[in-house]
């Protein structure tokens, strides 16, 4: 072993180191190696450190790839959304008196903060704070931090780091949610129709109807492609929030009429010329001004699969019918394991459904 540069040691000082490496030989240890495991300790003290101080999005962000292959694009969306930085222009969508910015995603104070530091006393009060101000997000933020926690508490990199238990029998502080109950009913239908009608924008006109009449889910229809449709076998295909190969639901009379009224403009059914996506993104401006004027009650976009859901009864048709429309995930035994309704049949019973509510309307097809 080389003890020193003879420019730097004295004879005195390199005897002294000598009879210390001699000590260690005695002791049966090799002094080289002895010099390599304190090496290694040093840099896996310094590596620990710098874990230790680096923000948990680090780790977020290897969560993420390292699950996305499992997950549906929606789950990874709702990911990123929660640990996005904000700070960005609203340049769609923005209602009357919301902030120009994009806000910090509901889990980002949290993964700004070290790995150790996200503590139960720290989640308690972060909960706390988003709970009062957005409890539906803050519900679903807390579940994926969970679920991340207990996915670091098993890696190596982050075991020595996380608080597994940050999150538990947090939920049940949180209030229960209120179901949504906005429903278009069966005299309000004609109000509605009329306004939505008279909307100068075909496209968010044909979409909002569209909406009602099938009662799918409102990104599964914006992003239909002209692909989807089969004018010929009357069908519609439709990528389904539970079903990973999608669904397949008739494509009754009116809502063939009015898809064929629009403009091909590129690959998207509901197109838009000033989307950056291609295709339309924020209907609910449009639909609120065509709520205001028919002089009708609130109704969210989701209200109208709601309101499919819910006018299907006045044809009494099957619940298991509807839901297979609508895209629901079968809740029976029967629905789930033996129940699969060809086209054919969800068609019987779609355009009695659709033309039950045109004639409420009085719309001649």
């Amino acid at each position: 072993m080389t003890i020193g540069d003879t420019e730097v040691w004295t004879v005195d000082q390199a005897r002294q180191r000598a009879r210390e490496l001699q000590s260690q030989i005695d002791q049966g240890r090799d002094p080289r190696q002895v010099k390599r495991e304190r090496i290694a300790a040093d840099t896996a003290a310094m590596e620990e450190a710098k874990n230790n101080a680096e923000p948990a999005l680090i780790a977020w962000h290897a969560y993420i790839k390292a699950r996305s292959g499992k997950w549906r694009e929606r789950h990874i969306a709702s990911h990123e959304g929660m640990s996005r930085d904000g700070g960005r222009p609203v340049t769609q969508g923005r209602r009357i008196g919301a902030p120009a910015f994009t806000e910090p995603g509901v889990l980002r104070p949290l993964l700004d903060c070290p790995l150790r530091e996200i503590t139960r006393t720290r989640v308690a009060g972060w909960l706390s704070a988003e709970g009062a101000r957005r409890p539906a997000q803050a519900r679903l933020a807390l579940s994926l931090l969970s679920t991340f926690l207990d996915w670091c508490s098993n890696q190596s990199a982050y075991k020595n780091q996380v608080n597994p238990n940050a999150c538990a029998r947090l939920k049940r502080d949180l209030p229960k949610p209120a179901a949504r109950t906005d429903c278009l009913q069966r005299e309000q239908l004609a109000p509605w129709f009329a306004a939505v009608r008279a909307i100068n924008n075909p496209v968010i006109s044909a979409y909002l109807q569209v909406l009602l009449l099938t009662g799918a889910r409102r990104e599964e229809l914006a992003g239909l492609g002209w692909g989807d449709v089969d004018f010929q076998w009357k069908t519609i295909h439709i990528a389904d929030k539970v079903e990973d190969a999608g669904r397949t639901i008739p494509l009754t009379p009116y809502v063939g009429q009015l898809l064929q009224s629009l403009q091909k403009i590129n690959k998207w059914v509901f197109a838009s010329k000033r989307a950056k996506s291609g295709r339309l993104q924020e209907p609910r401006k449009a639909h609120n001004q065509a709520i205001k004027t028919a002089g009708l009650p609130p109704l969210s976009i989701h209200g109208l699969r709601r309101s499919f859901a819910t006018l299907s009864e006045w044809v009494e048709a099957p619940s298991g019918i509807t839901a297979q429309i609508m895209g629901h995930k079968p809740s029976a035994i029967a629905e789930r394991h033996y129940k699969r309704r060809p086209v054919d049949l969800l068609r019987v019973w779609h355009a009695k459904i659709e033309a039950w509510i045109l004639t409420e309307v009085g719309i001649n097809k």
